[in-house]
C-alpha cells in the first residue's frame, strides 16, 4: 500500500454519535492523517482541493462530518458523489447497537446531539434514520458495538497505516543523573555500573559517540551482556505497545554527566532496536555537550 494512490488520500469519517469517532480521528492522527473535526461537508470539495494543490504537503486528509452540522450534513451524499473521481475518496462509517450507544452517552453523561426533549433512545433513532443513504454510500463501514477504543484503533491502524509505517517509534534518551531525571519517559536504566571514562584523562574530552570511547565501555564487564539482554526484554515491551497501539516510548540511558557511558549504551541499543519489526528508532542526547 505504498503506490501513488495511497500517498494521496482524502478520508471521510462519519456514522452514529458515539460510534467512535473521536477515537478514530486519533488514530489517523498517529498515523500521520491530517486530520479535521467537524467539518461541515460544503467545505469538502475546498479541503480536496487544497490537498490537491499542496501535493506531498497534505498527502492524507481525513475530514469527519456528522450531525453536529446541523441541516449542512443533508447534503453530505450528494457531495460526497460529485467529489469522486480523480482522486482517492473514501467514506468511513462509523456503526454500533442501540444499546451500545445509549450506555455510551450515560457514561460520559451527555444528551445525543438530535436529543432535544426527548430520551436518549429518541436521539439515537432519529439520527439512524438520518443516516440510512450516507451508510449506503460508505465504502467501510466498521460495527463499535463490541470494540474498546484500543481495538478500535487498532482496527483503523490495520486498515489504513502504510505497510512500511512503524508500529512504534522509540526515541533512546542518554542524560547525567546530576542534571536530573527527565520528564515523560517510560523506561529508565542507570550505566553506573560502569566504570567512567570521565576519570581517564585520554578518555575524558571525548564523548560516547567516539569510538575511542564507545569501544572502551562496551568492552567493560557487563556492558555487552547489559545491551544484548536489555534489547531482548525490549523485545516484547515493544511488541505489545504495537499491539496495544502505543505509537510512541521514550527510553532514557543514565549515567552520571551524560557524556560517555549512557551515550555510548544509547547507541549500541539503538542499533539492537533497528532490527525488532515495527520499531523505528531515533536517539537524542540530552545533556552531550553540558559542561
Amino acid at each position: 500500500m505504498t503506490d501513488e494512490s495511497d500517498q494521496h488520500q482524502v478520508l471521510i469519517v462519519t456514522g452514529m454519535s458515539g460510534a467512535g469517532r473521536s477515537t478514530v480521528a486519533n488514530a489517523l492522527e498517529d498515523l500521520g492523517w491530517y486530520v479535521v473535526d467537524n467539518l461541515p461537508p460544503q467545505m469538502l470539495k475546498p479541503l480536496v482541493d487544497l490537498s490537491r494543490r499542496a501535493g506531498d504537503k497534505l498527502p492524507k486528509i481525513a475530514a469527519v462530518v456528522d450531525v453536529r452540522g446541523g441541516e449542512f450534513f443533508l447534503d453530505l451524499r450528494d457531495i460526497v458523489q460529485t467529489l469522486r473521481g480523480g482522486r482517492e475518496l473514501r467514506m468511513l462509517f462509523l456503526e454500533a447497537t442501540d444499546a451500545a450507544l445509549v450506555r455510551r452517552f450515560e457514561q460520559v453523561r451527555r444528551p445525543h446531539p438530535l436529543q432535544g426533549d426527548g430520551t436518549l433512545l429518541d436521539g439515537i433513532t432519529a439520527e439512524r434514520e438520518r443516516m440510512v443513504e450516507i451508510r449506503e454510500a460508505s465504502d467501510i463501514i466498521i460495527d463499535t458495538s463490541e470494540l474498546n477504543i484500543h481495538q478500535l484503533a487498532t482496527k483503523v491502524t490495520e486498515e489504513f497505516s502504510a505497510t512500511d509505517a512503524p508500529g512504534v517509534r522509540v526515541t533512546l534518551m542518554s542524560f547525567g543523573f546530576k542534571y536530573g531525571l527527565p520528564t515523560d519517559v517510560d523506561m529508565v536504566a542507570d550505566m553506573r555500573f560502569l566504570p567512567n571514562p570521565f576519570w581517564s584523562p585520554e578518555l575524558r574530552p571525548f564523548n560516547g559517540q567516539d569510538k575511542v570511547v564507545s569501544d572502551y565501555v562496551l568492552a567493560q564487564e557487563g556492558a555487552a551482556e547489559f545491551v544484548e539482554q536489555y534489547a531482548r526484554a525490549l523485545a516484547p515491551v515493544l511488541a505489545g505497545y504495537q499491539r496495544e497501539n502505543k505509537r510512541h516510548a521514550t527510553i532514557a540511558i543514565g549515567c552520571t554527566g551524560g557524556m560517555h557511558r549512557s551515550v555510548a549504551v544509547a547507541e549500541e541499543l539503538a542499533e539492537r532496536l533497528r532490527h525488532l519489526p515495527g520499531v523505528a528508532v531515533n536517539v537524542k542526547h540530552r545533556d552531550l555537550g553540558r559542561e
